[in-house]
């Protein structure tokens, strides 16, 4: 990283303290951290795939939208959304259309 306007460090979820209030920053999106205790649970390992997915979760958040990966079974997309609504601190509800 040789700037702080860097894609490889914008492009990190990164926490700032600022006006009395936490901001979680990625790119160009700010949104302020939750506070809802979401329990001590294990994290993901971050991966250029899971990034991928933050920064596209994370464009919907600021634009006060939800998101809805779409892949195979198996391949994380439920769990990359709960470990970013961790690293936020808001609540994630998730929905299963395929069970009856």
């Amino acid at each position: 990283v040789s700037s702080a306007a860097d894609f490889h460090w914008i492009s990190q979820l990164r926490y700032y303290f600022e006006d009395e209030r936490v901001m979680v920053r990625m790119i160009t999106t700010d949104v302020p951290y939750g506070y809802e205790y979401l329990g001590n649970t294990g994290r993901l390992v971050i991966t250029p795939l899971t990034d991928r997915c933050y920064r596209t979760l994370m464009g919907a958040l600021k634009l006060h939208l939800g998101g809805a990966p779409e892949g195979p079974a198996g391949t994380g997309k439920t769990e990359t959304c709960k470990d970013l609504a961790k690293a936020v601190a808001k609540q994630c509800v998730v929905f299963n259309c395929s069970d009856g």
